[in-house]
C-alpha cells in the first residue's frame, strides 16, 4: 500500500483527534481531582477549626496557623470566621448540614407537564407569561 497525501492526512487526522480526547480526558481528571482535593482540604481545616476554637484561639490566630500551614489553599478570612463562630457556639459537627427550602431545580415532571400543556394550548404565549403561570423562571421556562 503507497501511503499517499490523503491518506497520509487522514492518519495525522486519527492522531491528533486521539491526542485532542485523550487530553480533554486528563484535563477533566486533573480538574475531578483537584475538587476532589479542595473538599479533603476543607474539611481537615474545618476539623482544625474545631480543634483550634477548643483551644481558645481567636479567628486571627486561626488564619494566620491555617495560612502558615495550607499556604495559597488555606480558607478565606470570612468562611473561617463563620466557622470559628459555628465552633464556639457549641457546634460539634465538622460538616456541613443539610439545607431545607426549595430545591435546587424547578425543572420537574410536574413543571415540564404543565409548560407543555400551556404551549400546545397557546404557542403564542411569551416566555414571562408561561413563567408567570407556572411561578418559575423565565430562565427554566427556556430550557424546558
Amino acid at each position: 500500500m503507497i501511503l499517499t497525501y490523503q491518506r497520509f492526512k487522514v492518519v495525522l487526522l486519527l492522531i491528533y483527534g486521539s491526542l485532542f480526547l485523550s487530553g480533554i480526558y486528563y484535563c477533566l481528571r486533573v480538574f475531578w481531582c483537584a475538587a476532589a482535593r479542595m473538599s479533603e482540604l476543607e474539611l481537615q481545616q474545618q476539623t482544625n477549626f474545631k480543634f483550634l476554637v477548643k483551644l481558645g484561639k481567636s479567628g486571627n490566630e486561626i488564619i494566620e496557623m491555617l495560612v502558615q500551614v495550607y499556604g495559597d489553599n488555606a480558607m478565606k478570612k470570612t468562611a473561617v470566621y463563620r466557622w470559628v463562630k459555628r465552633f464556639s457556639e457549641g457546634r460539634e459537627s465538622v460538616t456541613d448540614e443539610e439545607r431545607s427550602g426549595r430545591p435546587a431545580t424547578s425543572r420537574t415532571e410536574e413543571n415540564v407537564t404543565k409548560i407543555r400543556q400551556i404551549v400546545r394550548e397557546n404557542h403564542l404565549l411569551t416566555v414571562r407569561s408561561i413563567a408567570e403561570q407556572v411561578h418559575i423562571d423565565k430562565e427554566t421556562v427556556k430550557k424546558i
